[in-house]
Parts: structure tokens; C-alpha cells; sequence
């Protein structure tokens, strides 16, 4: 029924995000890997994608084949084809505050996303954070140790989320460039990396790399 068309585990963020959230469904997928920043790789993702970029989810039913492209969309079909698995709060507050979580992750951030690039698989040194980057990297951060003591669970909502999933590149970004964080912060930082889908996806980050892949 699903295709995950996504690019480097390695590199690619926006795929990341919509492969968790198939994992927390408990949904069978298959993937499709696109290699990215190769001379063919324009030309592979025209072949499933209409925007030109990864990820998409192809979904095939009753005959039927619907493509959904854009990790957020992506990440929202997947919560209303499967409500049993609470991908949103079922608190209606709860639930439209965790929207605005991961619209904020979606749509900003820039300075974090240029300096902290992903790069999933490796650790390297931390650079010297633009003054914007720490205030993205304190609102952050400020934000999750808000939810995290409102909603008082593992995960942002209590329960593993859509916000959840859309934060997930940062934690690996933090990680990889060994950030700074408080101590709540930085003991989501753990729960979220000992994830099995994370874990799942760091295990092909690595082997990209040792395959010689970005």
C-alpha cells in the first residue's frame, strides 16, 4: 500500500521525519533511496516526485495510486489513514499547540539548518554558532523543556507525535555537533535517539557512508 521515496539517510532531514512517523503507525512500507547530489539525481526524483524533491509517500489502493508529497503532509495523511496510532494529542488544546510545534519546526529555524547541516551517521566539531543560530538553538530548546514539563511524558505530548517526528533532525543535528543543551532537552535528545526507528535509520546512515555515499 505505502512507497517512501527518500533520499541519504545521512543527509536528508525531511525524509527522516515522515519514515518515523510509518514506524510509529506499526505500517508496512517499502522504500525507495535516491541518492542525492549526483549528476542523475534531478532526473530519479522527477520520476516520483511533481515537486521535484524528497520525500514522497505513494499510496496505492483499491485500484488507486495517490502521491503526497512534502514531509509535513506527508506526516499528516499518515495521522488521519491511522488514528489508532495517536500520532496527534487527542486533546483538541493539546493537539492544535502540537500543530503549531511542528509548523514553527517546518517553517523555520534557517540559521540552525545551515550551520548544523545533517549529517546523521557522524560526529563532528561544533562550529562557531552565529548569534542567530543560538537564539534558534535556545528557542528550541526552550520550547521542548515547555512541553516536556506541561504534557510530562517521554516525548513533547507525552505520547510519541507529529511534533516529535518534525524535531527529530534537530536532535541528530545537536548530536552530531556535540550542542550544548539543559538537562531536559538534552535527556529528550537520548529518548528520541533510542528510538528502534532511529536506531533503524542511523544503521543505514552509517552503511551510506561506508559505502562512500555523502
Amino acid at each position: 500500500m505505502y512507497t517512501l521515496i527518500i533520499g541519504n539517510k545521512n543527509l536528508s532531514s525531511w525524509s527522516l521525519r515522515p519514515y518515523l512517523a510509518l514506524k510509529a503507525a506499526k505500517v508496512a512500507f517499502t522504500e525507495i533511496p535516491v541518492r542525492l547530489d549526483q549528476p542523475e539525481t534531478r532526473a530519479s526524483i522527477a520520476t516520483f516526485s511533481p515537486a521535484g524533491k524528497v520525500p514522497v509517500l505513494k499510496i496505492e489502493e483499491n485500484g488507486k495510486t495517490q502521491l503526497v508529497w512534502d514531509s509535513l503532509a506527508i506526516c499528516e495523511t499518515i495521522a488521519e489513514r491511522h488514528p489508532e496510532a495517536k500520532l496527534w494529542p487527542t486533546d483538541g488544546f493539546a493537539r492544535a499547540e502540537a500543530r503549531s510545534y511542528a509548523a514553527e519546526m517546518h517553517s523555520g529555524f534557517v540559521d540552525v539548518r545551515q550551520q548544523l547541516s545533517m549529517d546523521f551517521a557522524r560526529k563532528l566539531a561544533t562550529p562557531e554558532l552565529s548569534e542567530a543560530t543560538q537564539k534558534q538553538i535556545g528557542r528550541i530548546t526552550g520550547a521542548w523543556d515547555a512541553a516536556l514539563a506541561k504534557y510530562q511524558g517521554d516525548f513533547l505530548f507525552g505520547e510519541f507525535s507529529v511534533a516529535d517526528c518534525m524535531y527529530a533532525p534537530v536532535v541528530s543535528r545537536f548530536l552530531t555537533f556535540g550542542i550544548a543543551l539543559p538537562a531536559a532537552s538534552a535527556a529528550y535528545c537520548a529518548r528520541v535517539m533510542a528510538l528502534p526507528a532511529m536506531q533503524e535509520w542511523l544503521a543505514g546512515a552509517q552503511k551510506e557512508v561506508a559505502d562512500g555515499w555523502k
